[in-house]
């Protein structure tokens, strides 16, 4: 075919040849690596993408039930009323907070309530039965609504509530935030509560108000006081303009991006029943973020206490105590910054090496992060390094990263719900998305509890074999944990967007021992929040710090639980007060709960 052609010509057109051909190729290749991979949705297993994530539940997996009891404990409780008009104040509440505010030994609950649509007028507002209430418990496994003897009389658009004893009497006081006027309560110790809030001066004004943590953040003994504003909320058409999400068009009404983020509050006890707010001063304004959780915590145990702020749609952000009355904010440096939609927070040493790490529930397609702490490896490598705070989020790596996907995730709790010593984790669940059939209502999600295998192998989603609640979905928000029957396992009360409130009991099984503490302070504060714990049994080390754990709008018991596994004692435990007292304890029996008095001091 190429016969009569000069030998140089043929060599080009060879040439040329192959070079098509290899050109042919090339494009084919490139062609193939530009095909779109499968569209991605949140949460389902893509091969290649997500599978390799995906974990089955062990056989050796705890047989332990959450049984829905609301109805024979006597909680009678419907959160909002009316529908909702699209805006953002109807979205995002509300909280529950856990408190023996009459010290009979037993963990009552305050329940925080919306009264409805922020376009209800004052007369509509008044006669809106969507109450806020104060249930007692009954030592019986009931509970009785003591609210209108009780005094408490916060009737608005509540979002959280935080118990805390401000005055050092014994007796615990109530904060309650709110779109709107916050509210302060002092126990009057008869059963009884006072509106003090402007007295107390802790009126701010009307605000988006959310998270509350209370933390005697300069160790004066006197409990201070963090509340975070979320966004400078205005009303909006809600069939005005929209925003795209995930291809859903989203009102801008309720989207938290399309409002200004608001300032939070930092009130320092003055000792003589009265606040200042000093937030600016102190360097916690947290003017860049729209805050939803906050808690107070010892990261790098240098005896002051630490804030952390998970904020939505912005940064979150970390200031570190100086000790001096001021903040040094160190969220990128500490690794946690992290732009996302971040609701819940919670707090706990999950994998036993001795430093406090971090869950923060994320929005919809944003995975929720598992904060481990870097503190014990870096310290080995520099031992001079006593002061290092650095997080790396390991989600993926211990199973809470994709499985997360599909869900919103607000309230949240480290839990050891089956008392084998390793702290497990609650997610209340709850979408922000309206359903498309009918756009009043939000899209409902099942809640998640995830177990605690090992430091090694990480978390299980064992929530579809732990109780028939779990196969429900609502619009979750608020949630926290405590032992209500005092039966030594953990129970959970949950707080649903326009719908019922959920108390699930805790049916054990597993014959696994327990402690729980209750400190009380002296040169501390009261209630002993920050203190640190330490317990050691057998080869197993514990630790713990009072009223670290943040959840969402929400409080835990503040009375510590320690899972034991069969160890029948515990060996030692040691307590470093926020006054710098150290006090050791040993050879404590299990299954009891343990008072402890903070000892060698005065007030």
């Amino acid at each position: 075919m190429l016969e009569g052609i000069p030998r140089r010509k043929r060599r080009l057109w060879i040439t040329a040849g192959i070079a098509a051909a290899f050109s042919v190729i090339a494009i084919a290749v490139v062609v193939i690596a530009m095909k779109p991979d499968p569209t991605y949705r949140p949460g389902e297993t893509i091969e290649g993408l997500t599978a390799e994530l995906a974990r089955s539940l062990p056989e050796d997996y705890p047989r332990v039930t959450f049984t829905d009891v609301t109805t024979q404990a006597g909680i009678d409780f419907t959160h909002f009323h009316g529908s909702r008009t699209a805006q953002l104040p109807e979205d995002y509440g509300s909280g529950v907070a856990w408190g023996d505010y009459d010290n009979d030994g037993w963990q009552d609950i305050f329940v925080v309530n919306d009264v409805g649509s922020v376009a209800m007028t004052s007369d509509e507002i008044a006669a809106s039965p969507a109450r806020s209430i104060l249930y007692h418990n009954n030592q019986d496994g009931t509970f009785s609504d003591v609210t209108a003897a009780s005094g408490i009389d916060f009737h608005g658009s509540g979002m959280g509530a935080a118990w805390g004893d401000y005055d050092n009497d014994g007796q615990l006081d109530l904060f309650v935030s709110a779109w709107g006027n916050n509210a302060f309560y002092r126990n009057d110790g008869d059963g009884t509560f006072t509106n003090v809030t402007q007295q107390a001066g802790l009126d701010a004004g009307e605000g988006f108000w959310t998270a509350i943590a209370w933390g005697d953040f300069n160790r004066d003994g006197f409990l201070d006081l963090y509340v975070t504003g979320y966004v400078y909320y205005e009303y909006r058409e809600a069939t005005g303009p929209t925003t795209l999400q995930y291809a859903t068009e989203v009102p801008t009404a309720i989207n938290p991006s399309s409002f200004r983020p608001a300032r939070s509050l930092l009130y320092r006890n003055n000792g003589n029943g009265t606040f200042r707010e000093i937030a600016s001063q102190a360097g916690v304004l947290d003017t860049l973020g729209r805050s939803l959780t906050a808690t107070w915590t010892d990261f790098d145990l240098d005896g002051w206490p630490d804030l952390y702020v998970a904020n939505d749609v912005s940064d979150n952000t970390l200031y570190h105590n100086l000790g001096n009355g001021t903040f040094a904010e160190i969220s990128r440096a500490s690794l946690v910054a992290d732009y996302r939609g971040a609701m819940g927070l919670a707090l706990a040493d999950w994998d036993g090496d001795l430093d406090m790490d971090m869950l923060v529930t994320h929005w919809i397609a944003q995975e929720n992060a598992l904060y481990s702490s870097l503190r014990t490896q870096l310290i080995k490598l520099n031992p001079e390094r006593q002061d290092v705070i650095r997080f790396m989020d390991e989600a993926d790596r211990y199973g809470l990263g994709q499985i997360a996907l599909s869900f919103v995730g607000f309230g949240t709790a480290f839990l050891d719900y089956d008392n084998d010593s390793r702290p497990d984790i609650y997610i209340v669940n709850g979408s922000t998305f309206q359903q498309d059939e009918d756009p009043r209502l939000l899209i409902g999600m099942r809640d998640q509890l995830f177990w605690n295998r090992a430091s090694d192998a990480g978390f299980y989603d064992v929530s579809l074999v732990s109780g028939e609640y779990f196969t429900r979905e609502y619009v979750g928000r608020g949630g926290a944990v405590a032992d209500y029957d005092n039966d030594g396992d953990l129970d959970v009360f949950i707080v649903n967007n326009g719908g019922p409130a959920i108390l699930l009991r805790n049916d054990g099984g597993t014959g696994n021992n327990w402690i729980q503490l209750q400190l009380e302070g002296i040169a501390s504060n009261r209630l002993a929040l920050g203190a640190r714990l330490r317990l050691v049994t057998d080869s197993i080390v514990q630790i713990g710090e009072v009223g670290t754990q943040g959840s969402y709008l929400s409080q835990h018991s503040t009375r510590q639980h320690f899972g034991l596994g069969s160890r029948s004692a515990v060996d030692t435990i040691e307590i470093i007060w926020p006054s710098g007292a150290h006090q050791i304890i040993t050879d404590v029996a299990a299954n009891q709960v343990v008072h402890v008095v903070e000892e060698g001091v005065g007030r």
